[in-house]
């Protein structure tokens, strides 16, 4: 994503659709096989509506589609905005939601000031999400929660199964919001038991 590790330096997308269009763009020079989306947190609705994109510009989609730590799209914001606050409020209240950032990054004012604004942004464009209503995708959805998530509760998950045409799983993994990094071990085991299944019935 524009403005976070490794392209902090570059300017963030002005809205949603206009990054969605573009990231679809680039993805559909590579998509010359089978393929499936996956993203965590706000990167799951990214990848959702990058999946709708592709079908909708270019006719094809993703075999299967791995969402993890979000409610599903059709579910509006309900937490109240954080973008407008002070540098100290706003890290505050994203360690107190989502636990994102790391203690040794915190006591580093330096680090701390670099990273800001590209985190901004990404509050900045989750919380002008606005669903629209289409077609589910063709493909299956699995997703991924994390048990102690005070962010994203299951019913959140669960709505996701309302978003395909086939079939729907949901995955609990010990863990806040960020599991995927805290229960790495476990996440990826069951990540890739999915991806064998599915690579089996590609043949």
């Amino acid at each position: 994503m524009p403005g976070l590790e490794g392209r902090r330096v570059d300017s963030g997308a002005p809205n949603i659709p206009i990054l969605v269009q573009a990231l679809a763009e680039v993805m559909y020079r590579d998509l010359g096989r089978p393929f499936a989306l996956f993203g965590h947190s706000f990167g799951a609705l990214i990848a959702f509506e990058i999946g709708r994109q592709l079908r909708r510009q270019y006719q094809c989609g993703p075999v299967h589609f791995f969402g993890s730590g979000s409610r599903a799209p059709q579910i509006p914001v309900s937490e109240v905005p954080i973008n407008h606050l002070t540098d100290k409020a706003f890290v505050r209240e994203l360690q107190r939601r989502y636990n994102c950032i790391p203690d040794e990054i915190l006591q580093n004012r330096d680090i701390l000031k670099e990273l800001l604004p590209g985190l901004r942004e990404s509050v900045r464009l989750y919380e002008s999400y606005k669903y629209s209503n289409g077609d589910p995708l063709d493909c299956p959805i699995t997703v991924f929660g994390g048990l102690q998530d005070d962010t994203v509760n299951r019913e959140g998950l669960e709505a996701w199964r309302y978003q395909t045409k086939a079939t729907f799983s949901l995955h609990m993994i010990p863990g806040d919001h960020f599991f995927i990094h805290f229960a790495r071990e476990h996440f990826l085991r069951t990540l890739s038991d999915e991806i064998k299944r599915i690579l089996t019935g590609l043949g």
